[in-house]
């Protein structure tokens, strides 16, 4: 997808699990990013509080509150400033990794996320939330936190999903 609001987004396969990549561009350092993307302090600004210890097989703990969503997995890659894999998923669900990619670009970073799900989740929904999550990260790197942007997300989520069904009756 290239729509300029939501920034570029593609869904596709790997193997049975279906992918969603949503690529941004980031008005800050690679270290910035980095630290925001794997520092306790920096994470709580945009995603959820909680802790990645930055080393493969390194606990990710995240706690989502009142959600009762709590992410609890291992780092599975990690390269400095460069990438940063683990599984988006709590000790009884199914795996669902996520991979960061950080380029420097135009003197910001090109921030590539990569979902990779279940065939039966609900990859619009996933995709729209993690589109809000960088939206607060977009904010949060500015200086000008804001909170989970539901009402976008809403919007999101139903593009994501018409994009999803349109690619799987392809």
């Amino acid at each position: 997808m290239a729509d300029p609001e939501l920034g570029p987004t593609t869904f596709g396969r790997e193997g049975a699990m279906v992918t969603a990549s949503l690529t941004r561009w980031l008005e800050a350092s690679p270290d910035e990013v980095w630290a925001a993307l794997s520092t306790p302090e920096r994470l709580v600004q945009w995603l959820a509080p909680g802790s990645i210890d930055l080393r493969v097989g390194g606990v990710v703990r995240l706690d989502f509150g009142d959600s009762g969503i709590v992410i609890d997995s291992a780092v599975t890659a990690v390269t400095p400033l460069e990438r940063l894999e683990y599984s988006w998923s709590g000790p009884s669900d199914p795996s669902r990794p996520i991979r960061w990619r950080l380029e420097p670009r135009d003197g910001g970073v090109e921030l590539t996320l990569t979902l990779i799900l279940p065939p039966d989740d609900d990859v619009g929904r996933s995709a729209a939330g993690w589109a809000a999550h960088l939206e607060m990260l977009a904010c949060a790197l500015a200086g000008a936190p804001i909170a989970f942007p539901f009402e976008r997300f809403k919007a999101t989520r139903e593009v994501y999903r018409g994009q999803v069904a349109s690619q799987a009756s392809a």
